[in-house]
């Protein structure tokens, strides 16, 4: 399998696209052919607007066949739907991914929370908390609402961002080759009388937001945050399970040494990682009957407790316990928020994680099975802890029935290494939708399955989240001081994803603002309480985080900056897509006639590796300015991904246009095509028969006007038989100083230093090098 990222080298692929470029001309038919048994799913299109990818003023004869042909396919992700047995093991699957992290929780909250033996007052106060918490913050909040909020099927905070940017314009600055395939939705399309009052308050919003250069720029760091907190406890939150769980072994061997802990977590963690690339389906065999067995223990464990022992803890369901022990607690009981939340940490990657999976599979495995578990567990602990006060400090372990401890032990371990997988999984997807929206230099990304179209592995991001989780284990060396650094970015997340949520549900699911209001405050109140007992930690530990998130969102900042910079750069060329390039004008400094430049024919195929798809590529008119000449045939190819494995039929996957170049003055007529192919992640293109498979599929459209096209095919097998060219841009940024103070250029500095360093060379084309032609040029800034 091949990644490549040609953004800038080939200067052909845009922005937003990162995927393997895969496709065996000569095995394509019987691979193609069986793409349809994939699986059982039933995939939603969300229909949209066709991108305009061929000039109309210059293109002639196929117009109609190359305009239709791509409003078959999509810019954007494709959502996936399942029903039936596919749904039902997508719902198992998740198990093993996105509820490690809640699902341990029970090790420790109580423990957590108090610092001494509770009463029972105090223990029905804190387990109120601990069930409203996840009704309402999980079952609520998250499940019930903000799953909704999906963009193409993509979860998490960014992903909420993206969303709104498509409904309300002028919020998110593309790349100016790529505007054309954004879909911009406005309220403002629908009809203000059928829509009443409702209607007209959110376009007033709406543009109040628009005009505000504040509010979108806070909103813009609230997404970017929102994905950096996220990664930070990438790094932390393996290392807190692992370690947690080898510490454990403490309780059968109370002399084990720390560096045998330390020793043994780095080993797992390492291995951790190293098994990530088999993929989520893969891992989820194993991990999801490890999560499985781990809930149902922690119920039958419940059960038990709640049949011999304190059974009238159930009232702690009636929230006026958990309300008047933050009331007669006062800063203490506020403070002990801080241990409730860990009750629903790990939920800010369950909505990140929804790419992986869907809405439905999440819905119900939570509903039907994890919840009532954890309603179990933890009412089944405080049972026992109720008439045995002194077992609050360790409650899984100290309320197991007799003869389950050492199972329970085991299980126990492999659970909390299986919860680090739910925040691995997420920096997957969060990192994949950075770089979609050019928010982060363009990685390797490889999916691992052909039937969940979401699951994803980025090889870089893998390990450099295991050296930094190692480090981690390895510095902090025990649960108490990670647990200081654990729970406030949760937190922040939770909030900006309620503020997120808001904004959808005026723009995107047009309710009325002021009901929104309403209930935003409902929740924004709850996590802003527990948002400031977690700060309480921050002197602690929880520093370490938000510095590194922190660090993080500048470094996205910056390639944001940058790439804005170069886009509005770029703008300022001044492409000759319509009128006649045989005529076009000399833009040296040099020419001071500024006269037309007289163009001479060169033989052989020349294919112009083209970025956006529209228009003639830079690197065309780069090649004749400076070269003045022409290849005798001339094709203009473009690569355009579609999310899914394959495109499997052959009239999906082809869209061809013959293009006007204009008249020539000498003798020879001019033969242009432009030749778009969509692919899937898992097809191969760029090969060394690339060549091969261009010239086919051009003469086999000539070949469907025989007559009429006898002239171009002699052409075009004279040109390919004699010397086949592939002609690719070469960008160069340079920093115009006139236009920038000097914070600014140490910004671009950054950006360009980043860019130069994280960008593929030629040789990765896999191409036969003795016929790229690279065609420099250079970009102010």
């Amino acid at each position: 399998m091949t990644d490549l990222n040609l953004e800038d080298n080939a200067h052909y692929l845009s922005d937003d696209h990162q995927s393997s470029l895969h496709y065996n001309y000569k095995t394509s038919n019987s691979r193609f052919n069986n793409a349809d048994q994939v699986g059982e799913e039933i995939v939603n299109i969300r229909t949209r607007r066709a991108s305009a990818a061929i000039p109309s003023t210059n293109t002639i004869g196929d117009e109609e066949e190359g305009e239709a042909g791509l409003k078959r396919s999509s810019d954007h992700r494709e959502t996936q739907e399942f029903s039936g047995l596919s749904l039902l093991s997508l719902s198992f699957q998740s198990l093993g991914v996105i509820y490690g992290d809640i699902g341990t929780s029970p090790l420790y909250v109580f423990s957590s929370t108090f610092s001494d033996p509770p009463s029972k007052r105090d223990l029905i106060g804190i387990l109120s908390l601990v069930l409203w918490s996840l009704i309402l913050m999980v079952t609520v909040k998250y499940i019930c609402v903000i799953l909704r909020a999906d963009n193409d099927g993509e979860g998490g905070t960014f992903s909420t961002y993206a969303l709104l940017s498509r409904y309300v314009i002028k919020y998110h600055l593309k790349n100016p080759r790529e505007t054309s395939k954004v879909e911009m939705k406005r309220l403002a399309t629908i009809d203000i009388e059928n829509t009443g009052k409702r209607g007209h308050r959110g376009i007033q919003l709406r543009r109040k937001i628009e005009a505000s250069k504040i509010v979108k720029i806070v909103l813009k760091i609230i997404g970017i945050l929102a994905v950096t907190m996220v990664l930070s406890d990438g790094v932390l939150t393996p290392a807190q399970s692992v370690l947690g769980a080898i510490q454990g072994i403490q309780v059968a061997v109370p002399n084990i040494s720390k560096s045998t802990i330390i020793g043994t977590t780095d080993g797992i963690l390492i291995l951790l990682y190293l098994i990530q690339p088999l993929g989520i389906s893969k891992i989820t065999i194993v991990f999801a009957p490890i999560i499985g067995i781990w809930f149902l223990l922690n119920a039958s464990f419940g059960i038990y407790n709640l049949i011999n022992y304190d059974a009238t803890i159930f009232k702690a369901f009636y929230p006026y316990y958990g309300i008047n022990y933050l009331i007669r607690n006062k800063e203490l009981g506020w403070r002990h928020l801080g241990g409730v939340l860990l009750s629903f940490t790990g939920v800010e990657a369950l909505f990140a994680d929804l790419g992986a999976f869907n809405r439905k599979s999440i819905q119900i495995s939570w509903l039907c099975f994890v919840f009532p578990c954890l309603i179990l567990t933890y009412t089944g602990q405080a049972s026992y802890i109720s008439e045995n006060p002194k077992s609050y400090s360790n409650p899984f372990f100290n309320s197991a029935p007799p003869g389950t401890l050492y199972f329970a032990l085991v299980i126990a371990i492999l659970a909390a290494i299986v919860a680090s997988q739910a925040i691995i999984t997420a920096s997957f997807q969060l990192i994949s939708q950075i770089m979609k929206l050019s928010y982060f230099p363009q990685l390797k990304i490889k999916h691992t399955s052909k039937k969940y179209h979401g699951q994803l592995y980025i090889p870089s991001i893998n390990w450099l989240l295991m050296i930094g989780t190692v480090l981690v284990a390895s510095i902090y060396n025990n649960t108490t001081s990670l647990g200081n650094a654990y729970g406030v970015c949760v937190m922040m997340v939770t909030f900006f994803d309620t503020l997120m949520v808001s904004l959808v549900a005026i723009f995107v699911w047009h309710f009325n603002p002021l009901y929104v209001v309403g209930i935003w405050l409902l929740f924004a109140s709850l996590d802003g309480a527990f948002l400031s007992s977690a700060l309480t930690k921050v002197p602690d530990g929880a520093w370490f985080t938000l510095s590194l998130s922190t660090i993080l969102a500048i470094i996205l900042l910056i390639w944001r900056f940058g790439k804005e910079k170069q886009w509005s750069g770029e703008s300022q060329f001044k492409p000759f897509s319509q009128g006649n390039v045989f005529e076009m004008k000399s833009t040296s400094q040099h020419d001071k006639k500024n006269s037309i430049i007289p163009l001479s024919k060169i033989n052989g195929l020349g294919i112009f590796f083209d970025k956006s798809g529209k228009d003639n590529p830079e690197v065309f008119n780069q090649f004749i300015e400076k070269l003045s000449c022409l290849p005798e045939f001339i094709i203009f190819f473009h690569l355009k991904p579609i999310n899914k494995p394959t495109v499997s039929s052959e009239n999906d996957r082809y869209q061809i246009t013959r293009l006007n170049l204009g008249n020539s003055p000498n003798t020879y007529p001019n033969y242009c095509y432009r030749l778009i192919i969509n692919y899937g992640f898992n097809d191969d293109i760029i090969t060394p028969d690339l060549s091969l498979i261009i010239y086919n599929q051009i003469k086999n459209h000539l070949m469907t006007k025989e007559l009429e096209n006898q002239r171009q095919i002699q052409i075009l097998e004279k040109a390919f038989n004699h010397k086949v060219l592939y002609i690719i841009g070469k960008e160069q940024l340079k920093i115009d100083r006139k236009k920038n103070n000097w914070f600014k250029m140490i910004l671009l500095w950054s950006f360009i230093w980043t860019r130069e360093n994280t960008r593929n060379r030629i040789a990765n084309l896999n191409l036969s090098p003795d016929g790229i032609i690279e065609v420099g040029f250079l970009t102010e800034i």
